[in-house]
């Protein structure tokens, strides 16, 4: 067979991201044991480097063995027992997954129908839990499909303990890239992914358990439903009791410690406000191109991923295509209702940088002008730099 050889590619989809040259050399290490000493102290250390990535000090922060959609799963398989309600805000791709994995936990799931564009309303949540009690609500901080950012969760997790309910909130496409307070607004679940903001290439689901959700797990009547994501086996291989339950993926944990290491370093709201700045000249180059952006209310643009539509007279597909074969350059199309009408720019970890923004600008705004789509090629990049440069 012959040698796999994948190009290096400007990744600006929705994920996954470039990888940080330290990360890739984490991932070169030895392979020790999953019961060595050594792979141990690094598990206590990433253990420690995420509760500071979540800005939290909740004990049960670990990294689950799998793709962000394991961190999902993982939440409401735990938290979730036959007959439990549920609500969940479903305003995307990403959001509408949970409730069909949360009936097959058995849980009765009440649905908050959210419009494509916007974020849920605190009042949607406390209208929903003042029909019917629920032990669970949930909902997407970073909604990949259609680059909104949910705002107000720390009232809605008042809303959430007022009712007598928990709060558990996905954050794959906004962890390490957006400003996110487990501990000071009070959030009880929190999960993420690694191939996004952390700079990690795709494999381990960052995930962190409060008080509230532990007392959960605790007094569940039933064993969790699946056995690999079982909380309270998982939590025994990571705390000091070191009971054996899977191999763990050494090498990739290695590789989270190295990510989670260059966030530090950056510091977090350092980094936080370079995802701002970059999605804040994106956003100014693309509207100065005379393109539209999906999300209409500024405040509730996600910056790690914005949904640009596509202009009349353009082709979205060849576009792409254009990008990958002539500028090594990747984004992301459309899901749901948005396929074939938008596309999805990701600004996460090293892609979040003044290069990425305006070859990004330069290209498209050439490509689309030769489709002849009526735009102004030239001023994205001019009003990109100005923000960069400001």
């Amino acid at each position: 067979m012959p040698e796999i050889d994948p190009p290096s590619r400007i990744l600006m989809g929705p994920g996954p991201s470039n990888v940080p040259p330290r990360v890739y050399r984490a991932l070169m290490m030895p392979t020790v044991g999953h019961m060595d000493p050594t792979y141990f102290k690094t598990m206590d250390q990433v253990q420690s480097l995420l509760r500071e990535a979540f800005v939290t000090k909740n004990e049960l922060t670990i990294a689950i063995s799998g793709t962000g959609m394991s961190g999902m799963e993982t939440s409401l398989a735990n938290l979730l027992e036959t007959g439990d309600e549920i609500v969940i805000c479903n305003g995307g791709v990403f959001s509408g997954r949970m409730p069909e994995i949360a009936r097959r936990y058995g849980a009765n799931v009440r649905e908050v129908k959210i419009p494509w564009g916007r974020a849920t309303k605190p009042e949607e949540v406390a209208a929903a839990l003042k029909e019917k009690p629920a032990k669970v609500v949930a909902l997407v901080h970073g909604e990949t499909s259609t680059g909104v950012l949910q705002t107000n969760i720390k009232e809605i997790a008042k809303i959430c303990h007022d009712a007598g309910a928990i709060l558990l909130v996905d954050t794959v496409a906004s962890l390490g890239g957006t400003d996110f307070q487990t501990d000071a607004w009070d959030v009880d679940v929190v999960y993420s992914g690694t191939q996004k903001c952390l700079g990690v290439p795709p494999g381990l689901a960052p995930i962190t358990f409060g008080k509230r959700a532990e007392e959960i797990l605790a007094k569940r009547k039933t064993k969790v439903t699946s056995w690999y994501f079982d909380l309270t086996l998982i939590r025994d291989y990571w705390n000091e009791k070191r009971v054996y339950h899977h191999t763990g993926p050494i090498n990739m944990t290695n590789a989270l410690h190295a990510g989670l290491s260059l966030i530090q370093e950056e510091g977090l709201s350092n980094r936080v406000a370079r995802h701002a700045k970059m999605a804040k000249a994106l956003h100014a180059g693309l509207e100065a191109m005379g393109l539209k952006l999906f999300v209409q209310n500024a405040a509730e643009r996600c910056p790690t991923l914005t949904t640009v539509l596509a202009p009349e007279g353009c082709d979205e597909v060849l576009t792409r295509k254009t990008l990958l074969e002539q500028h090594n350059l990747e984004i992301g199309g459309g899901l749901g209702d948005l396929k074939g009408k938008a596309w999805r720019v990701g600004l996460m970890g090293e892609g979040a940088r003044p290069n990425h923004v305006l070859l990004f600008l330069s290209a498209v705004g050439g490509i689309l002008k030769k489709q002849g789509c009526k735009i102004h090629a030239g001023a994205g990049v001019e009003a990109a730099a100005a923000i960069i440069n400001g």
